[in-house]
């Protein structure tokens, strides 16, 4: 491997100068690749050789690996642009990528992009993930293999399916409605928002892309889809579909619950606070009127009318209230990058 070199000195300027140039340029918006490495020795050749020239820097993490991908890379790949960062200890996809992020942005890195080592990701569309980020009009891209029904041809129908369960939980549980295919693991980043991120607790393991976009959303930041097609060649998935399912299901609930209490309770108190506390009142009054009608009543007597109006119009109210809260909440989705204001604090701070 060659030795370290220091940034360039243009990435220094970059840090310094406007956030949103008048001409950007991929070769001057300082991406980064993050190669989370584990059991990929045998395509991580090709992801690299993929990578486009614009690219200024690629950090490859070896996870812990136990085909030795570390020391594959430091044998074989001479690309100038790499550096290898070993973990000593397998932390997950999350811990490699958030490791890879400190580590490019340490570099001089500006836009860290999450590659997976496998050769799933064309990075032909890398260009399309960065320009939400270098045009100021996103912190955060990810790929989406929904947006058309030919890029779905190539995907199993297991995962099509799964995918689809997956994107709805992930919209309740982060509040980006606006976004779809949570899993996908092809993501960019604004630097400054990653710093912001790696102070918070994030999931580690499989639930890394989803509980990511659950404190980008805490943080307030734009997240914006692009439309990326998957390939799916003669790699092995680590993911086991039924050790998941659980899992997965009680930390979306646990990011629901916490997202709603912070953003409706905590951080402001709107309309939609007034609707769920209106709404859950009015519901729980009529389910407990009528349950409590039933368990009380003299068997064969039917219920009167008032009886019926006093269970069920509470519960109609209610309903439409929480769906009057959901309604705002689809529209509270943040609009307004957050990485223009963190780097300003940066040069302010810097001067």
């Amino acid at each position: 491997m060659p030795p370290e070199a220091p940034p360039h000195r243009r990435t220094a300027s970059r840090r310094s100068g406007d956030p949103r140039p008048s001409d950007p340029r991929l070769d001057e918006a300082g991406v980064w690749l993050v190669i989370p490495c584990y059991k990929v020795k045998d395509h991580i050749a090709r992801v690299i050789a993929r990578t486009p020239a614009w690219v200024e820097g690629i950090v490859c993490v070896d996870d812990g690996c136990p085909e030795g991908s570390g020391d594959y890379i430091a044998a074989n790949i001479t690309d100038p642009r790499v550096r290898l960062l070993r973990l000593p200890e397998n932390r997950g996809v999350g811990g490699a990528t958030l490791a890879g992020y400190a580590e490019a942005d340490r570099l001089g890195g500006r836009i860290l992009v999450k590659v997976d080592g496998d050769d799933q990701m064309d990075l032909t569309y890398l260009g399309q993930l960065v320009a939400p980020i270098v045009l100021g009009e996103a912190d955060y891209t990810k790929g989406n293999r929904f947006t058309s029904i030919s890029h779905l041809t190539a995907m199993p129908r297991v995962r099509i399916f799964g995918n689809a369960a997956l994107s709805f939980a992930a919209k309740v549980s982060t509040g980006y409605w606006n976004v779809f295919d949570p899993t996908n693991g092809f993501t960019a980043i604004e630097a400054s928002v990653a710093r912001r991120v790696r102070e918070k607790r994030v999931s580690q393991r499989f639930f890394f892309e989803t509980d990511l976009l659950y404190h980008l959303g805490a943080l307030r930041a734009v997240v914006r889809d692009v439309p990326i097609p998957a390939r799916y060649g003669d790699e092995v998935s680590n993911l086991r579909i039924g050790a998941i399912v659980g899992p997965f299901a009680l930390k979306h609930l646990t990011n629901f619950v916490q997202r709603v209490l912070g953003q409706y309770f905590v951080r402001d108190f709107n309309i939609a606070t007034l609707e769920l506390i209106a709404g859950a009142a009015f519901s729980l009054f009529g389910l407990s009127y009528g349950l409590h009608w039933m368990a009380t009543r003299t068997p064969g007597h039917a219920a009167s009318a008032g009886v019926v109006m006093a269970a069920a119009l509470p519960v109609i109210v209610g309903v439409q209230l929480l769906l009057q809260a959901l309604h705002f909440d689809v529209f509270n989705v943040p609009s307004r990058p957050i990485h223009p204001y963190l780097r300003a604090i940066e040069r302010l701070e810097a001067d």
